[in-house]
């Protein structure tokens, strides 16, 4: 072969491509992307529970806690019709004033506790009972920014897909009233006796009124705090909106 030919050969040699930085990318782009798929299906899953809690009886997370720990948990599911109509009531005294007209967030009482909270978040009185629904449902207990910052946009949803009615018939079956006793059907039966059908005005006013310390406040034997706060909201209960119920 002559000398010139190979000196033209070695001028058109290709060289060979670096692939493995293009390698690495890709496989960059795909954890990205299974990671971003992660995180839609995690965000769907409370969005499709509140939308199957809708028409099936709800389990809370407080109540999952207990079951997967061996624990009891007490819970009789009643429907909203075979609650005495004081109990919603007095809940809507206690609780959340304006539940039948806001739209699942009561923004004036919230903005103005965020304002006062501390470093640990906003305190119970900026939830609304569609915020404190939600909350037992798919989110987790304790008091953090974050986690009411979950709540607001699960309320507003709850409250778009769900009736004012049913709103209230979950959360009257999953409230927390002592350690493992959920629901005004439980809570009636173990304090006082009876089906929630039958509970008196001050007896839904005591239940009511336990709900922001259920494991400290007893509605059979309340402590003057409790029995005076009771008082007041049985004196509210009266003038309280619950025509949306």
């Amino acid at each position: 072969m002559a000398r010139g030919e190979t000196a033209t050969r070695k001028e058109t040699v290709t060289p060979r491509r670096k692939t493995r930085p293009a390698a690495t990318g890709g496989r960059l782009r795909r954890v990205l992307r299974w990671l971003v798929l992660a995180g839609l299906a995690t965000a769907a899953v409370p969005l499709l529970l509140l939308l199957l809690y809708g028409v099936v009886p709800p389990v809370s997370t407080l109540m999952l806690g207990r079951w997967l720990t061996l624990q009891p948990a007490e819970r009789e599911w009643v429907a909203l019709a075979d609650i005495a109509p004081a109990l919603p009531q007095a809940v809507i005294a206690s609780e959340d004033s304006r539940f039948c007209l806001h739209g699942g967030v009561d923004w004036g009482a919230l903005r103005q506790v965020i304002g006062d909270a501390g470093d640990d978040g906003p305190a119970r009185g900026a939830s609304t009972i569609p915020m404190q629904t939600v909350k037992n449902l798919v989110l987790w207990p304790g008091r953090s920014y974050v986690r009411k910052g979950l709540e607001v946009p699960l309320a507003l949803y709850a409250d778009a897909i769900w009736s004012k009615r049913r709103m209230m018939e979950n959360y009257l079956n999953i409230a927390e009233w002592g350690v493992g006793i959920f629901g005004a059907e439980a809570a009636a039966r173990r304090y006082f006796g009876k089906s929630a059908r039958n509970l008196t005005r001050r007896e839904a006013a005591l239940l009511a009124t336990a709900l922001p310390n259920p494991r400290q406040r007893d509605p059979a034997r309340p402590a003057r705090f409790h029995a005076r706060a009771a008082n007041a909201v049985i004196a509210r209960m009266p003038n309280e909106d619950a025509g949306c119920l």
